[in-house]
């Protein structure tokens, strides 16, 4: 929040007239970022940690009908629920797009502003009827260090104070046998999150390329940025389908769709997303008067502003939407993996795991700006969607095992709460 009261604080006229936006940006990002961090890595589990049931049972409905309640399911379902809410919030780029180009900047940020803060109050107040685990210590110092320990002795059991004590080793640690257990459980969680930096790759294209992309189009008045509204939208029809529909109707049929098979389906999707993208270029391409080079020639100016090529901006659609789809599998699965494999002292150090792997997707994409250029980009997204395919299909292959593990590995918590 003290970001955003920054943000909003050196982006209005006077501030901005002073010199104090660029600094004020600058700072207000860090603070954001530290701030987003904390939150992301502990809302997740958070919510989850709401749903008190570890292990199946049975439920007689009013109808008389017995179903089973599976704790499984009701995670998925619960992430599901949480994701969509997400991006209920998203949809505020319906509006401030048009906020930054008839007020400014101030207003828009003033918006995410006082929404935080509704949301703030919510959580303080309401803070006695949640379910708040107790901290057990310094996890991510004794995790680092015990992985350290694992590494230099190339053993994953000489972290253990048993170990040590058998093989004459006086090092006192901070931690027993079970939080190494736990770590080595954790490590197994975290390993599926590998090729996670390749899905954020191709994902954070529709906020950066794909905004470029619909600028080199005839926008008929249409914002840019405002196209990123049906990636939120797609996510907001598609979950319910896929919730209430399309799962249902497999789990009568008895056909498994696991964490790691609807992950791998996000890749490939997302491949498709990247598939359409390279149409759309070379359409653009294919169209004038610029050609392959939109807003670069003197013929698509109009009175010496860039209109870009003769291409409607609405065939960009398709493209967020296939994006939207690809995060209901692969987004929402990898936050759902990242709490039921995760040991219950490390819930939230897991979840920081995968949310890292957004960060190197990052770094991934500001390697790749050099190559995001005209004609070039439409083979960037070429590349890229014959990358996301053939890493769906790896991970696939790889981590298909702990498909038939699932039920095994989900039930490993109900010792531990």
């Amino acid at each position: 929040m003290a970001g955003l009261v920054i943000l909003v604080a050196t982006s209005v006229h006077s501030s901005l007239a002073h010199g104090a936006g660029l600094g004020g940006f600058v700072a207000s990002i860090i603070i954001i970022g530290i701030g987003t961090g904390g939150i992301k890595s502990n809302v997740a589990p958070l919510i989850a940690d709401q749903y008190k049931r570890r292990v199946p049972a049975i439920s007689t409905l009013s109808t008389g009908e017995r179903v089973i309640i599976d704790p499984a399911i009701t995670i998925q379902r619960i992430y599901m629920i949480f994701y969509a809410c997400i991006n209920i919030g998203s949809l505020s780029l319906l509006a401030t797009p048009y906020m930054e180009l008839y007020i400014g900047f101030w207003s828009a940020y003033l918006l995410c502003l006082c929404v935080f803060v509704v949301g703030t109050v919510t959580l303080i107040l309401g803070r006695k009827a949640y379910v708040v685990r107790p901290p057990t210590g310094s996890i991510i110092t004794n995790a680092f260090s015990a992985l350290w320990i694992m590494v230099t002795s190339r053993n994953m059991d000489a972290p253990k104070p048993s170990y040590q004590a058998e093989h004459g080793n006086r090092r006192t640690v901070a931690w027993d046998d079970q939080f190494v257990d736990e770590l080595k459980r954790a490590l197994v969680a975290c390993k599926v999150f590998c090729f996670y930096p390749i899905y954020w790759v191709v994902y954070n294209q529709f906020s950066g390329n794909f905004v470029s992309q619909a600028a080199q189009m005839e926008g008929h008045g249409i914002p840019n940025d405002l196209m990123q509204n049906f990636d939120p939208i797609a996510i907001l029809v598609f979950i319910p389908i896929l919730d209430r529909i399309v799962y249902p109707i497999m789990q009568k049929l008895h056909i498994p769709f696991p964490p790691i098979s609807r992950i791998s389906v996000g890749f490939i999707v997302a491949s498709l997303a990247m598939a359409y993208a390279a149409i759309v270029q070379h359409l653009i391409y294919s169209a004038g008067p610029c050609y392959e080079h939109p807003l670069a020639c003197p013929e698509g100016k109009v009175d010496g502003v860039a209109m870009g090529n003769h291409v409607h901006i609405a065939i960009q659609t398709p493209a967020y939407m296939l994006i939207g789809i690809s995060e209901i599998f692969a987004s929402v699965s990898g936050l759902e993996y990242a709490y039921t494999k995760a040991p219950v002292s490390m819930k939230s150090f897991v979840q920081s795991m995968y949310l890292l792997t957004n960060a190197f997707g990052s770094a991934i994409g500001e390697a790749l700006v050099p190559v995001a250029y005209d004609p070039a980009i439409k083979w960037m997204f070429v590349s890229l969607a014959c990358v996301s395919f053939s890493t769906g299909i790896l991970f696939f292959f790889i981590f298909r095992g702990l498909n038939e593990k699932e039920e095994e590995m989900n039930r490993m918590d109900k010792d531990q709460v």
